[in-house]
């Protein structure tokens, strides 16, 4: 792989590990403390387990073609279910509960990514581009938020709003557009979880035609990691690129995993992969509870 300067004080390991294949459309990648990966296959609505150096395993059939994933601070996982078009949160029981699927009456569009704020609210994306016009009930695209009193409330509108991630503080919420025009959004948030001003953190516009700004992570010094076109776009966090990370598929989605946040698990395509970084990615709030 050929790499920046800057990409080489990054990564600790330069070639990508196939940990598993025979998927479809791999996404949601979600790292858990007990040490194995979530992982999802959109299109066959599984959920998978995965224990690098085993096979994986399926957790649950018939997502509802589920996307993105979180936990809340519970540990429980929270998915976008995008052909049901709703949020859910799943027990360790297999039981589960709709989060929302509704914003003032009107259905959803389909939930794309999702994540977990330290307060326990959860935000998550819900782009109306491949909902068919004649069943949307909502006329745009936008950022929502489940409050931990279950209060719900949209955040920002946006053309196409896809990935999703904290900066460390948590005062800025950036949001990947993928269609369109292809950039990063910066939100920059109040105590209350709403918008007080909103910038363009990065463009993503590319010639490669392989891939569309998707998930993404951040790590502990700010970083910012989006899957893009030709593969994974590093930024520093005044938004200066560092460079593509490039992988055998294009991944869509990536989680920072292992006991000490250093690999990159990516969601690409019929496969999930690794490498290893030199700095942790920022760890979820459920981590931090856990541990206490």
């Amino acid at each position: 792989m050929i790499m920046s300067d800057a990409l080489t004080t990054i990564l600790e390991t330069t070639n990508a590990e196939r940990l598993a294949t025979g998927f479809v459309f791999t996404e949601g990648p979600l790292w858990h403390p007990d040490g194995f990966y979530y992982f999802v296959d959109i299109r066959r609505s599984n959920l998978h387990r995965l224990i690098p150096g085993k096979e994986p395993e399926l957790v649950r059939a018939n997502t509802g073609e589920g996307n993105g994933t979180t936990f809340d601070l519970q540990g429980r996982v929270v998915i976008c279910e995008g052909g049901n078009r709703r949020v859910t949160r799943w027990s360790s029981d297999g039981r589960s509960e709709i989060l929302m699927d509704r914003y003032e009456g009107k259905r959803l569009n389909r939930p794309n990514d999702v994540v977990c704020k330290s307060d326990g609210s959860i935000y998550f994306t819900d782009p109306g581009l491949r909902v068919p016009l004649a069943e949307r009930e909502l006329s745009s695209a936008g950022v929502y938020r489940i409050g931990p009193d279950g209060k719900t409330s949209l955040v920002a509108d946006c053309e196409y709003p896809n990935g999703l991630a904290f900066s460390p503080d948590e005062r800025v919420l950036y949001v990947a557009n993928t269609r369109w025009t292809q950039y990063i959004h910066a939100l920059e948030l109040d105590a209350g979880g709403q918008v007080v001003r909103r910038r363009i953190f990065a463009d993503m516009s590319s010639d490669e035609t392989d891939g569309v700004p998707d998930g993404m992570k951040v790590d502990v010094a700010g970083r910012v990691y989006c899957t893009g076109p030709g593969g994974t776009w590093v930024f520093a966090p005044d938004g200066t690129r560092l460079g593509i990370i490039r992988t055998p598929e294009v991944p869509a989605n990536l989680a920072f995993g292992g006991p000490d946040l250093r690999t990159l698990f990516f969601t690409a395509r019929t496969s999930v992969y690794t490498l290893r970084v030199k700095t942790p990615g920022q760890p979820h709030p459920w981590y931090r509870v856990r541990s206490r």
